[in-house]
């Protein structure tokens, strides 16, 4: 997957772009923020899109261990809880992609990833859904845990959110990639 490198304003919804503000001012002298240093409670009213995933490395590529993930996460990958599940467990792939390669680019680059994909919900409806993910770390060098912030468009302004990521009848569709500069940001 190629990741263009852009600015933080190619990020369309205003939640997400308030969370890239929100990363950047965490992130202060360090390479990546420190998730200590965050009071959650001002992710409080973005929390229903959010997922927080610790980055786990056992000697092979990193494996993403789900820790939170909000109500409309819950909904749209069928389950309600999938704490103390790996992300590669319950998230479907395309064929020929590498794995999860949106994660492990905010991992290696220690940097915002940005990615709009095309899927189709049960009623056949087009929903784009937007994913920001965005890199912390305990020492604010080697990133150990990222946020994932997801939001769901339709044109045609309804859809149906339930097991929209797993009933697909094809791969999602790549539209946009991206590892959003961070000193922009």
């Amino acid at each position: 997957m190629q990741f263009a490198v852009a600015r933080p304003d190619v990020v369309r919804a205003i939640s997400q772009r308030w969370l890239l503000k929100f990363w950047q001012r965490h992130r202060g002298e360090h390479r990546v923020p420190q998730w200590q240093s965050v009071d959650t409670e001002h992710l409080k009213s973005v929390s229903a899109n959010l997922s927080l995933l610790d980055v786990k490395n056992g000697g092979g590529p990193a494996r993403f261990l789900i820790r939170y993930h909000g109500d409309t996460i819950g909904q749209v990958y069928g389950s309600v809880d999938c704490r103390g599940k790996f992300l590669d467990e319950v998230m479907a792939q395309p064929p020929g992609a590498p794995p999860l390669a949106a994660y492990h680019r905010a991992v290696d680059g220690a940097g915002p990833v940005y990615t709009i994909h095309e899927i189709s919900d049960r009623g056949g409806r087009a929903v784009q859904y937007e994913r920001l993910l965005l890199p912390f770390a305990r020492d604010g060098r080697r990133v150990d845990r990222i946020l994932a912030a997801f939001e769901f468009i339709c044109a045609d302004g309804g859809f149906d959110l339930k097991d929209l990521m797993v009933a697909q009848p094809a791969p999602p569709a790549l539209r946009f990639s991206a590892a959003i500069e961070p000193t922009a940001a």
